[in-house]
């Protein structure tokens, strides 16, 4: 690991909303609770009102709106003063493009075409697009083009600009003749799908591609963020989506030379078994693999059947989710990334057919990229799976898998970049939307066929993390999560009790009848794993459900007599007495509480560097962007925290503070201690599968798991652990106990959960 490890991260995300002068005013509370390191959404200047900062329009300022060169200081400041650092949050793959005047380099490709200054910088194809950008804005009229106007030495289309070319600015003619001569072209929107002659972030048109494999492209992306670095304000880089950049390997360490003190993590999903490529110089991932490596221990397999069954009731067959993915991706590569599918063929002229089998090796690619010549085997097994899906194209493949092993051609940079985007478009939002068997394993990096992890399971994969990735992040939610850790907590309760949670879907579903029925069972799922949540909330979320999974309704082409039927099902959750929501959730909220605790114990101080994300130090009950970025009340965090200061042992109930306490007792004790190693602490007797547990060297964390089991099985009994010899101290509750064997019931009398330390 190169440089410093954090001992911990506060997730912030920076907006007009929350501006880095608020953040500033933050640093004392996150002082106080325990963290090591604030760590920041993007800073750098954003296309004007995003909520996100992913979509750079300058890298050499701070973006204006949340606070700017100002407000950057101040937040240094007072990071500096309360001893703590900032991890940043940086995205070298793209920048904002959806208001070209607001981007330099946009606007100046724009203004003199392939042979501007920036150009460069721009992954463009220009020869498909006969030297002209294609910019995909116009409606679907026919007569779009005329409404295209010349005003102050600009073309405008609705609220449009763009600027003319250097050798048009004084010609007349219509706007469209005007519009014709220009290094740009504007097209039909729903061209972006086949004809886009630019590199997308995913199918995103606002987010250009940045070539920053180039040495001044990178350069001028990270100057500032770089200058960040070497005065101390920045002491650790996460770096957005690796994947889609053309050489991640040579990147990383491009960055790391230049950073060489620097804390780095790569924002990369892991699929199951795989691992970060051994040459890259980075701590590890941003955590992904370790939230479903935590998530899992909490869910009973026991379940997994009775479910299965509800699924296939559902859906009126049996789900096979290998072939639902192959599907989901092969629909996006002939789909929405289809101009990037027909890009790779343009590569292979002499291939008669070239589209139609990457399109195949796209959809059937196991993780989201290789790393050539790393990860040579998943391009065999892709075209392996390929020529079985579909033997017509087998000779073809074969062709193709050859060409694609060449790691440095043009052809295998691009195919390699573009995996990644057919799995992370086919998957999370397609297949984990219409897969609805059971939501809480449809997580980013997750494996929904897996259905939960063993205590040994969880064990291992600990192990493995200490073993290969010490320093790398883990997390239980982030702003990408489909659905934050509180919801999961509750939902995996779920699991224990398939058959009642059934009856209750198929009563739901006659009371509030919806034709497609397993999205009826993702809407119940997530509203249940949420509530209370306001009407707005759900009924947004049931909107981006539906049109994701692209089943009954979609972006492009909404059916809007469905969409009304689903909204009025939404509805009768709330108005309908006889739907009784509260009812579930409060058979099984108090299970949810517990769970809840418990992987949060086991992340904050399982190996690796752990992360909360803002405001998840109480309950937090979100759902997917924009839900999880919400306002948060730091103020009443502020007030818990400092009631837990002065001895408030809460309870386990509604408020949330029992989280706290234990978010703040183990970052607390992290500061204090030292970890090392990993040693699993089993527990013996009748509930002793209900106990996991682990010593890092002197601090032990126990968790309960499947607590509605234990809870019907009468509780721990006469289930014994074992503590290693010496004086122990609760951090939690301040109890205190000998070495040797104790009655888990009598070390988890308070809570669920506890953080025992020696001494």
């Amino acid at each position: 690991m190169r440089g410093s490890t954090p001992r911990s991260t506060y997730r912030l995300q920076i907006s007009s909303t929350f501006t880095l002068h608020q953040a500033a005013a933050l640093v004392d509370y996150l002082r106080d609770l325990g963290v090591s390191h604030a760590y920041s959404s993007p800073l750098l200047a954003a296309t004007p009102g995003s909520t996100h900062g992913y979509d750079t329009v300058d890298f050499s300022s701070v973006d204006a709106e949340r606070g700017g060169d100002e407000g950057f200081d101040a937040f240094d400041s007072a990071l500096r003063d309360h001893g703590l650092g900032l991890i940043l949050d940086i995205v070298p793959n793209h920048m904002g493009v959806g208001v070209p005047d607001v981007n330099p380099w946009w606007w100046d490709v724009l203004r003199y075409g392939r042979y501007a200054e920036h150009a460069p910088a721009l992954d463009v194809d220009w020869d498909f697009g006969n030297q002209r950008l294609r910019i995909p804005v116009l409606a679907d009229s026919p007569d779009a083009l005329d409404h295209l106007q010349v005003q102050f030495g600009e073309l405008r289309y609705a609220d449009h600009r763009y600027p003319l070319a250097a050798d048009s600015d004084t010609e007349g003619g219509t706007p469209q003749e005007v519009h014709d001569r220009q290094h740009y072209e504007l097209v039909n929107w729903r061209r972006a799908d086949t004809d886009l002659n630019y590199r997308r972030f995913f199918a995103i048109n606002d987010l250009a591609a940045v070539r920053v494999e180039r040495p001044e492209i990178f350069e001028a992306v990270h100057a500032l963020v770089l200058r960040w670095v070497e005065r101390g304000s920045v002491e650790g880089l996460r770096v957005d989506h690796p994947d889609g950049l053309a050489d991640p390997g040579g990147y990383l360490h491009r960055l790391a030379d230049s950073a060489p003190r620097t804390w780095l993590v790569v924002e990369k999903i892991l699929e199951t078994g795989e691992t970060l490529p051994g040459s890259w110089p980075v701590a590890g991932t941003t955590g992904y693999d370790a939230l479903n490596e935590v998530g899992g221990v909490f869910i009973d397999p026991a379940g997994e059947e009775a479910l299965t069954a509800l699924d296939t009731e559902l859906a009126g067959t049996s789900v096979d989710f290998e072939a639902m993915i192959r599907s989901c991706k092969r629909a996006v590569a002939d789909g929405i990334l289809q101009s990037e599918v027909r890009r790779l063929a343009r590569l292979v002229p002499d291939l008669s057919g070239a589209e139609d089998s990457l399109a195949e090796l796209l959809a059937c690619f196991p993780v989201y990229r290789s790393y050539l010549p790393e990860g040579a085997e998943y391009l065999q097994h892709a075209a392996g799976y390929a020529a079985t899906s579909r033997p017509d194209l087998a000779e073809l493949l074969a062709v193709l898998h050859e060409r694609l092993l060449v790691a440095d051609s043009e052809l295998a940079v691009r195919f390699q970049q573009t995996s990644g985007m057919v799995m992370a478009k086919g998957v999370e939002d397609t297949a984990y939307y219409r897969w609805s068997r059971f939501v809480a394993l449809n997580e980013v990096g997750g494996d929904p066929t897996r259905f939960g992890l063993t205590v040994a399971e969880f064990h291992a994969a600990c192990g493995r993390r200490q073993e290969h990735s010490p320093d790398g992040m883990t997390t239980l939610s982030t702003h990408d999560t489909t659905r934050s850790e509180d919801v999961r907590g509750r939902l995996a309760v779920l699991a224990e009790i398939p058959e009642a949670w059934a009856g209750v879907v198929r009563r739901w579903d006659d009371l509030a009848p919806l034709p497609d029925r397993p999205l009826a069972h993702m809407l119940w799922q997530n509203i249940v794993g949420a509530w209370p949540l306001d009407r707005d909330r759900a009924h947004l979320y049931a909107h981006k459900a539906a049109r994701e999974g692209g089943v009954s309704t979609n972006w492009s082409d909404p059916d809007e007599d469905f969409e009304r039927r689903m909204h009025a099902a939404v509805d009768a959750l709330f108005d309908n007495p006889e739907m009784g929501v509260q009812l579930v959730v409060d058979r099984i909220k108090k299970f949810g509480w517990s769970n809840s605790l418990g992987m949060k114990l086991l992340q904050l101080m399982m190996p690796g560097v752990p992360d909360v994300y803002q405001g998840t130090e109480i309950w937090d009950h979100s759902l997917v962007d924009p839900d999880n970025r919400r306002w948060i009340d730091f103020d009443h965090r502020r007030s818990l925290l400092l009631r837990l200061d002065d001895g408030w042992l809460p309870p386990l109930d509604e408020t949330g503070a029992a989280k706290l306490l234990v978010v703040s007792r183990a970052l607390r004790v992290r500061n204090a201690h030292r970890l090392s190693g990993y040693q699993p602490v089993r527990a013996d007797g009748p509930a002793a599968a209900h106990l996991v547990g682990f010593d890092r060297g002197g601090v032990i964390a126990l968790a309960t798991r499947l607590p509605l089991r234990l809870a019907a099985a009468e509780g721990w009994g006469q289930t014994v652990v074992e503590l290693p010899p010496g004086d122990w101290s609760d951090a939690l509750t301040g109890a205190r106990y000998d070495g040797g064997t104790r009655l888990v019931t009598e070390v988890l009398d308070d809570y669920p959960v506890a953080l025992l330390v020696a001494g």
